[in-house]
C-alpha cells in the first residue's frame, strides 16, 4: 500500500527555503545547494516544487504583502476611507520586522524575472493584477478608467520604491514619512479626479 503524501511537508519545506535565504541572494538557490543545507534529496524538492521557478513562484506568492491581488479584490471599496485603509492596512504588514527579509526576497524575484523572463513571471504577474485591482477600486470611486489607470501604476510604484527604500536602509522613520506625503498627494488627486469626473 502506497504511502500517503504528508500535506504539511511541502509549507515546511518552503518556510525552511525562506530561513535559509536570509543571508543569500534568490539568484543563488539551486535544488542541490538547497537539497544539502535542509539535509533532504533534490528527489524530495522536485517531487514538492517540480522546478526551480516553481519554487521561486512558492516564495514570492507566500511573501505576498498581507494579502494575495484575489484576496485584496474582494476586500470592501464603497468609499475613500475603505480605500485608504486597505492602504495603510498594506503598509502596516510591510512594517512588520520580520516581513523585511520577506519583501527583500519578493523585489529580488522580481529582478530575476528581468533576466529569466522565459522561466519567471510571478511578480509581473502580480505586478500587473495589482494595477487592475487598484485601476477597479478608482473606477468604482468615480475617477474615469484612463486616469485611474495611471494613478494604479503611480501608486503600484510608489510602493514598491518606498519598499525598496526600507528594505535597503531599514529606515521606518523615513520610509513612513515618505509614505504618508505620497498618499496624501494620492489622496488629492483621487479626490480632484472622482469630483472632475462627477462635473462632466
Amino acid at each position: 500500500m502506497a504511502r500517503r503524501p504528508d500535506p504539511t511537508r511541502k509549507p515546511a519545506l518552503l518556510q525552511q527555503t525562506i530561513a535559509y535565504l536570509a543571508d543569500k541572494p534568490l539568484s543563488s538557490l539551486t535544488f542541490r545547494s538547497l537539497a544539502k543545507a535542509l539535509d533532504v534529496s533534490t528527489f524530495t524538492l522536485v517531487y514538492h516544487f517540480g522546478t526551480r521557478a516553481e519554487l521561486v513562484r512558492e516564495i514570492v506568492r507566500i511573501n505576498a504583502r498581507g494579502a494575495s491581488p484575489e484576496e485584496a479584490a474582494m476586500l470592501p471599496f464603497d468609499t475613500l476611507e475603505d480605500y485608504f485603509s486597505s492602504l495603510a492596512q498594506s503598509w502596516r504588514w510591510t512594517q512588520l520586522p520580520e516581513n523585511l527579509h520577506r519583501q527583500r526576497l519578493e523585489l529580488e524575484a522580481g529582478l530575476l524575472e528581468a533576466v529569466e523572463r522565459d522561466e519567471l513571471s510571478i511578480t509581473r504577474d502580480y505586478f500587473v493584477r495589482w494595477i487592475e485591482m487598484g485601476t477597479a477600486a478608482l473606477v468604482a470611486l468615480g475617477v474615469e478608467r484612463g486616469a485611474a489607470e495611471v494613478e494604479a501604476r503611480l501608486l503600484v510604484n510608489m510602493f514598491h520604491g518606498v519598499q525598496f527604500d526600507l528594505v535597503l536602509n531599514h529606515d521606518r522613520e523615513a520610509s513612513n514619512a515618505v509614505f504618508e506625503a505620497a498618499i496624501a498627494h494620492h489622496r488629492s488627486r483621487i479626490e480632484a479626479l472622482a469630483d472632475q469626473a462627477t462635473h462632466r
